[in-house]
């Protein structure tokens, strides 16, 4: 047996049959970049190499050399940390060899050893449905896969793909040859080939630009070239002497508007006082990507949460800060002339800067939960490095402040406080109602949950005049004062010392005296018509001074001015960690976070494209962009190219128009617009199909989407079987189900899939309010065991 025959017998089916076709008879390859290092030079190649071999050598310690290893990083088997797993009744997350069961059908449901004991029954019921035990297979949550590889179409040799950055989204038409490193070196240096132009792939630069990436990376450079030069001075060298963060691209990559509706119990205590049925709002996602040895990597990734001046009390004018992550990889690991870390200084600065820029825009708060992530979850990047430790509560809060310290220097924050202090209180000369209707309202936040679940529990108590609001604030106030101090809340703008709200107009009348008191014309004139025993300050019987100030500096409404950027991975930083689930897009190590990252720049640039815009009526096989042939008169009428011109098969009376030919990878502003128009059309067809009854409607492609309803309902294989039809169908059905409102909508399963994405949101809250009361008793235990002694 020879070494190759060897080494491939180890590979997956699915990687052979790929190689078996690639070895056929076919056309020259035209496709160009499917590996990253076709852009490098050879000596990036080389550094390349030796950062893979140094990076598994740490990783796989004193492993034996293996019989038929990758050419590249020396070792044969390395294989995925497996996607997380959880049950569907309970949430909780299915641990590491641990028994489950699993049900069949689109939303595999799965279900714990527990919840399956438990029912005594044949059938275990779950959120309104019925599951048959019968029907539910057994399996161990143990399964492994390993990492995919390919083989050089000129040596022969095998490569993991992740080590050869080979991305073979580029390769769907299975027309690529690929080059190893070390036949690539030859060529190259051989003088038989170039490296490919750096324009050949997008990179993270070429993704849209908006007023508020430009905000923050002007910001970012100018205050990196200041740090730069003082850590020179101090060192007493010249700035080219000295180290730098270079390679530094930040990019807004969704920006879409969305609704928060408030929950049911909630709003039925505050039904007379018109409390808002719901809170709209723009949701944002912000990545930070790195060039490190001539790849892009994310490294910094932040969504928030923006009520403008359009969304009503409470939560007007509010910025809530809804999640933060990083990868440790930031280059390179020095300590700035401050003395934190160079990746802290930059995460900060980014911070600031869009603090800064909400503060422009006339926001007037932002709010902070300081909270670490799940006990063996992600926030947002899925599978962080071993040596990088998630930090408990007191090192984020400590982080946070240290940030906010920077912005009151720089006169961006103007207060800090804490969510208790501010709302759950009222010290001091303080005038404000302490109700539950003040409380900003966020979508995923710590208490909107919690007061849901006390309100059902308050309820039942409830005596004849007792206040359930009243009631409510004091129990959640003895929830939250164990944790106050990480229920951060930022003033960008000046709050009144009396009624609480923040002046955005008018004057402000600040005292002569005291530091950051300031009142409301409203407030001030009050304090002017009370008795002197009463004024500010109350303890003093010499009263204070106070100087008008007109604010004249806030804009009159909050407007965004950038245009809206969807993407459906994304969207919620759920469907991100999906998308790296699905793809096992991990960033455990450098290796691994290059190619992921070099893959979720693809998935940005390519969104995905209509699955049934463009099908051949001849041959029914999809059409790829720029290579089909429509009829102007018959808008339901598409052949590809190959039945085009093969004689006597395309048969139609009217005239055949070539497809305009668009880029996939095209860079301009109207190519990405069309992409997104592209897909706001396909979600609309598939409303329209779902709702006519015409056999023979002309709308363009309707006819189309209702074959593809009935396939749904008679096909055997299904999604989970492999059925790409049924695949591509449930892909738009979620598209549509995430951004769907109507409760009566009749496309299929928009319903259930709305309840289902519903369902896992609660349950990720669920467990995380579980996670911070577990902290709060073990604080409380442990300040318990301080007064014993």
């Amino acid at each position: 047996m020879t070494n190759e025959q060897s080494n491939s017998s180890n590979l997956p089916d699915t990687v052979m049959d790929e190689v078996e076709r690639k070895d056929e008879n076919s056309p020259k390859p035209k496709v160009k970049g499917v590996s990253m290092m076709e852009l490098f030079t050879p000596e990036q190649v080389r550094d390349h190499v030796s950062s893979l071999r140094q990076s598994v050598c740490q990783d796989q310690g004193n492993r034996k050399m293996e019989a038929y290893p990758c050419q590249l990083c020396g070792v044969d088997k390395l294989t995925y940390q497996p996607p997380p797993v959880f049950c569907f009744p309970c949430g909780a997350r299915i641990e590491h060899n641990a028994t489950y069961y699993i049900g069949t059908g689109e939303t595999m449901r799965h279900f714990c050893e527990p919840c399956y004991d438990e029912t005594r029954w044949d059938a275990i019921e779950a959120e309104g449905s019925v599951f048959a035990k019968a029907k539910l297979e057994k399996k161990r949550n143990n399964e492994e896969t390993e990492e995919w590889w390919i083989k050089c179409h000129k040596c022969a040799s095998w490569q993991h793909h992740i080590c050869a950055l080979f991305n073979g989204r580029r390769n769907d038409s299975r027309q690529a040859e690929y080059t190893c490193p070390n036949c690539y070196i030859d060529e190259v240096e051989r003088g038989e080939r170039n490296p490919l132009p750096q324009n050949e792939v997008l990179w993270a630069k070429d993704l849209p630009r908006t007023l508020l990436s430009d905000h923050i990376e002007n910001r970012l450079f100018k205050r990196l070239r200041q740090e730069r030069l003082e850590r020179a001075n101090h060192y007493g060298k010249s700035i080219d002497e000295v180290p730098g963060a270079e390679g530094l691209v930040v990019r807004v990559v969704s920006s879409v508007d969305k609704k928060l509706e408030a929950k049911p119990r909630f709003l039925e205590i505050f039904q007379e006082d018109n409390y808002p049925t719901e809170f709209p709002y723009k949701s944002k996602a912000v990545l930070l990507f790195q060039k490190i040895e001539g790849v892009e990597v994310c490294l910094f990734s932040m969504y928030v949460q923006e009520f403008g001046s359009e969304a009503a009390f409470p939560n007007k004018r509010h910025v809530y800060i809804s999640y933060l992550n990083s990868v440790k990889y930031f280059r390179p690991e020095i300590r700035a002339v401050t003395g934190e870390y160079l990746r802290t200084f930059v995460y900060h600065e980014i911070l600031i800067g869009y603090l800064e820029y909400c503060k422009k825009r006339g926001f007037t708060s932002c709010y902070i939960w300081a909270s670490p992530p799940l006990n063996g979850e992600d926030d947002i990047f899925y599978c962080h490095p071993e040596f990088q430790k998630a930090p408990k509560s007191d090192k984020i809060r400590a982080w946070y402040l240290a940030m906010i310290r920077k912005g009151i220097r720089e006169n961006i924050v103007v207060d800090l406080t804490n969510l208790y202090d501010h709302f759950f209180t009222n010290m001091g000369e303080r005038k404000a109602k302490v109700t539950a209707a003040r409380l900003p309202y966020f979508d995923g936040d710590y208490w909107p949950g919690m007061a849901e679940e006390m309100i059902c529990q308050l309820r039942q108590g409830l005596s004849g005049d007792d206040s359930i609001d009243a009631m409510l604030m004091q129990k959640m106030g003895e929830k939250i004062y164990p944790m106050k101090e990480d229920l951060i809340m930022v003033h960008l703008q000046h709050p009144c010392a009396h009624c609480c709200l923040i002046m955005v107009e008018g004057i402000r009348w600040v005292c002569n005296t005291c530091k950051n008191y300031n009142l409301c014309e409203k407030c001030y004139n009050a304090e002017q018509k009370r008795e002197d025993r009463d004024r500010h300050p109350t303890n003093s019987r010499e009263k204070h001074t106070f100087k008008p100030v007109a604010i004249t500096d806030i804009p009159k409404d909050t407007k965004d001015k950038d245009e809206i950027i969807e993407s459906e991975f994304f969207d919620t930083r759920q469907s991100f960690l999906s998308l790296c689930h699905a793809n096992h897009y991990q960033y455990d190590t450098l290796r691994r976070a290059k190619h992921s990252s070099m893959m979720v720049l693809y998935h940005l640039h390519n969104p995905s494209a209509p699955a049934f815009v463009t099908t051949c009526n001849a041959c029914s096989h999809d059409i790829e962009t720029g290579k089909g042939w429509g009829c102007e008169i018959c808008p339901d009428f598409d052949v590809c190219t190959e039945c085009y011109q093969e004689e006597g098969v395309v048969n139609h009376p009217h005239k055949l128009v070539k497809a305009s030919n668009v880029d996939r990878d095209a860079q301009n502003k109207e190519a990405r617009q069309m992409r997104v128009t592209q897909l706001r059309k396909m979600l609309e067809l598939l409303v329209h199909a779902s709702q006519c009854r015409f056999p023979h409607c002309q709308y363009p492609n309707c006819r189309k989407v209702k074959g593809l309803f009935r396939h749904g309902i008679h096909c055997r294989l299904r999604a989970s079987g492999g059925c790409i039809l049924c695949k591509k169908m449930w892909y738009i059905l979620q598209l549509h189900a995430r951004a769907c409102k109507p409760a009566d909508c009749t496309v299929p399963h928009c319903k259930d899939l709305k309840e289902h994405f519903w369902r896992l949101k609660q349950q990720t809250e669920s467990r995380r309010r579980a996670a911070v009361n577990e902290m709060i008793r073990q604080r409380a235990a442990e300040v318990s065991g301080m007064n014993d002694q």
